[in-house]
């Protein structure tokens, strides 16, 4: 009788069975992970107020992912609006203040303020709080001078209540600047920059909020909105309410609870503008687009009225829209932006 032969197969090995696992898990993890993504960005685009309200554990890696998506696509200008705004009349291109300065309506802005003129910028200086209650700088497109070395503080000897370099010491917060340091200096060059280390220009910031969120908007302003949307407008200040007012430690300086930014533009667009709100809570990595505002909360919110001479038709949708986004930047200034935030 003949033997039937034995028909072998080949067996999968351990290595091949790993391999498709592997690869399956890869999968998983990668959809995962654009999953994450996608659906965070969603979220993290609802109104601060909404976000508050939907914050718990499960929801964590939809804000962790979802921050860093929509930072991106923001810049992008995929996801996320602008406020903007059609208007036919020219910008008013070197002047400090895009529609008028800042008027007091009420508390909680002082009743002292005085203004201060510095040629390229100004500061509404309050005598009572020793800091700015705002401070109004314009940007030019292009830089001119070299980011120079930082002078030191001093004391404005022009202004009697002005305090003295020194005064923040050991305070646990840090000389923040109103009118920044470098918009100023790469377009002005040094005699300007030695103004805005002038203590009348100076407020007390928590070191995370003036090393994070503010710094990264004052270099997104300088260095990346100006190449897309050329001068640029902003006011910035700093909020104290009446009732909550502390000083600091080392010396008789109101300490601000809050601080802002309402920055303007002007492109083939229209005219468009931003506020954003930060605490002086705020933390070093904190995403600045959560403390967006429309104008007509940061109004209500410092007792001064902006844009004064914008005319009414402009002024009431302007102030009342709320952007989502912080605006985008060109696509060659991505990896700019990716490192200012990110290193």
């Amino acid at each position: 009788m003949k033997k039937k032969k034995k028909v072998q197969t080949k067996k999968k090995s351990p290595t091949g069975k790993t391999r498709i696992t592997a690869r399956i898990v890869s999968a998983a993890l990668v959809l995962a992970f654009v999953a994450c993504c996608a659906v965070g960005n969603w979220f993290v685009h609802h109104p601060r107020e909404w976000l508050d309200a939907h914050r718990a554990f499960y929801t964590a890696p939809l804000w962790y992912f979802g921050n860093r998506t929509a930072f991106l696509t923001d810049a992008l200008g995929w996801t996320g609006h602008d406020t903007v705004y059609d208007f036919d009349e020219a910008a008013p291109s070197n002047q400090v203040f895009f529609a008028g300065a800042p008027e007091r309506t009420g508390a909680p802005a002082p009743n002292d303020i005085t203004v201060l003129r510095r040629g390229e910028f100004a500061i509404g200086w309050s005598p009572s709080l020793r800091h700015p209650v705002w401070a109004a700088y314009h940007v030019v497109k292009d830089a001119r001078f070299d980011a120079l070395k930082r002078p030191n503080f001093q004391k404005d000897r022009s202004v009697a209540t002005s305090p003295g370099a020194n005064d923040y010491a050991r305070s646990g917060y840090d000389r923040g600047h109103l009118v920044p340091n470098r918009a100023i200096v790469t377009r002005y060059g040094p005699d300007e920059q030695e103004k805005t280390f002038l203590m009348t220009n100076i407020a007390p910031q928590r070191p995370a909020l003036n090393r994070g969120p503010w710094r990264e908007m004052e270099q997104r302003i300088s260095d990346l909105w100006t190449a897309r949307y050329g001068e640029i407008w902003v006011i910035v200040g700093a909020l104290s309410p009446a009732a909550k007012r502390t000083t600091l430690e080392s010396a008789p300086i109101d300490v601000p609870s809050q601080f802002y930014m309402l920055i303007a533009a002007q492109d083939a667009d229209g005219v468009r503008a931003l506020a954003v709100l930060l605490p002086q809570t705020a933390a070093v990595d904190d995403f600045p687009v959560h403390n967006i505002v429309t104008i007509n909360e940061l109004e209500a919110a410092s007792g001064l009225r902006f844009f004064p001479d914008m005319p009414k038709f402009l002024a009431r949708p302007l102030k009342a829209d709320r952007p989502t986004r912080l605006w985008p930047v060109r696509l060659r200034d991505i990896v700019k932006l990716i490192l200012l935030r990110f290193t």
